[in-house]
């Protein structure tokens, strides 16, 4: 009997135990539950009532900083530039104006530049505007707006107005001393006919920069595909034939036309036979005479789409690679001397990357120096292009973005240069 009951107190005992072991564990449990989450505890249970969604809707990179300095929010923007790492400001100056305005409540602001995530060039360098404010009795709101894309192109517009003054007053103020020369002159009709001579040399300069500038502009403003038809690719190489037929035929300088015939491109004619004027315009400027410049067009694979590739290859002087990468800018000469010779304003091949890049291609380039260069030009055939973009007019979706191939290489420059200097797919239009 005292066995027995020994085992029934144990037994309840143990059931005692269980009992409330598993009512403090209920209790612990709804305790857990009605805690705020960590997510909750940063966002609705500290911030200030509809900051949360402000901040998710805001262009510019935002950060929330506690009294602790900890992060508290953070945009998805502020932690792509880099601002925000392991829970912290990574950025030493905006931490410290952070600091400031905690204590004395005032805003403030700061621009600065930063390193590009995973890189330490200076080149690569951010440019960002920082403002900092007062979020509340303990917060800090840190807003940074980046500011490299806007700080590019205010660079692009100074240079260009910059370059654009400086060749406007040079062909102005020789025609101001060459009226005065002509004046001062006026009893010697040889000095009168020369003086006259190089004013209508310096005029057609200016006219050339003046149009060539009003057709950058329309190029780079203007829709080509509002008024886009398909355009023959043998018209456009003819027409850049008889551009250059004067400058040729002056240099003694071979014309080869050769590649596929019949062949289509979809786009704004006047654009595109202005663009492949100029390739052939440079490549017949900057060749030595007597020698042989080839445009040659054949129709390549790519996705999305067939695409037209024009080649234009010379026997030039080259350009360097470190002048290669700058060809397409404004204004930008690979030789000032050799182009004020030439007559060139250093707009042409800015105008062919515009116009290729709004019919939905590209230009490329491939050169050495003392071997020639060859240009190629790719525009998509006038078919798929122009389904394309009667779909795009109809549904208002942006233009798509085509996948161009690979460039040319050495290879492919040397077989287009054999072609054109040896065995050329069609007679070549030698000019007088």
């Amino acid at each position: 009997m005292n066995v027995n009951a020994a085992i029934a107190a144990v037994a309840a005992l143990a059931g005692l135990c269980t009992g409330v072991i598993a009512m403090l564990a209920f209790r612990w449990s709804e305790r857990e539950q009605a805690k705020p989450t960590r997510s909750s505890l940063h966002t609705d249970a500290v911030l200030p009532p509809g900051v949360d969604t402000v901040l998710s809707v805001l262009r510019s990179s935002a950060v929330v900083l506690d009294e602790a300095d900890a992060v508290v929010k953070a945009s998805s923007a502020a932690y792509a530039l880099g601002l925000v790492r392991g829970g912290k400001l990574a950025v030493e100056p905006m931490l410290a104006m952070a600091r400031d305005t905690r204590r004395d409540g005032e805003i403030r602001q700061i621009e600065l530049d930063l390193p590009r995530r995973g890189t330490g060039r200076g080149g690569d360098a951010l440019a960002v505007s920082a403002r900092v404010a007062p979020l509340g009795s303990r917060l800090v709101l840190l807003l940074v707006e980046d500011l490299t894309e806007a700080r590019r192109i205010e660079a692009v517009r100074r240079d260009f107005v910059a370059n654009v003054s400086h060749e406007l007053k040079t062909p102005v103020g020789a025609l101001s001393l060459l009226s005065e020369a002509v004046m001062d002159a006026s009893d010697d009709p040889e000095a009168v006919n020369r003086f006259a001579g190089r004013m209508q040399v310096e005029a057609t300069r200016l006219t050339s920069l003046v149009q060539e500038l009003i057709d950058l502009s329309r190029v780079q403003n203007d829709d080509p595909l509002e008024d886009a038809e398909p355009v023959r690719v043998d018209e456009l190489v003819a027409e850049a034939i008889d551009r250059c037929r004067h400058q040729a035929g002056t240099k003694q300088i071979t014309m080869a036309t050769g590649g596929t015939a019949d062949l289509h491109v979809w786009g704004n004619r006047g654009q595109l036979a202005a663009a492949l004027g100029n390739l052939v315009e440079n490549a017949v400027n900057y060749s030595p005479a007597r020698t042989r410049v080839g445009i040659a067009a054949r129709r390549i694979p790519a996705t999305g789409g067939d695409l037209i590739e024009i080649a234009v290859t010379d026997q030039g002087i080259g350009i360097s690679e470190k002048d290669r990468e700058r060809i397409f800018e404004r204004f930008y000469r690979v030789d000032p001397a050799r182009s004020r010779q030439t007559g060139g304003t250093g707009l042409g091949l800015a105008i062919v990357k515009h116009v290729a890049a709004s019919h939905g291609g590209e230009v490329t380039v491939w050169s050495a120096e003392g071997q020639g260069s060859t240009f190629t030009l790719r525009l998509p055939e006038a078919g798929a292009a122009r389904d394309r973009d009667r779909s795009r007019s109809q549904k208002r979706e942006s233009s798509e973005t085509y996948d161009t191939g690979a460039d040319l290489d050495g290879e492919d420059h040397d077989r287009a240069y054999e072609t054109f200097t040896n065995e050329p797919l069609s007679a070549p239009e030698v000019l007088p």
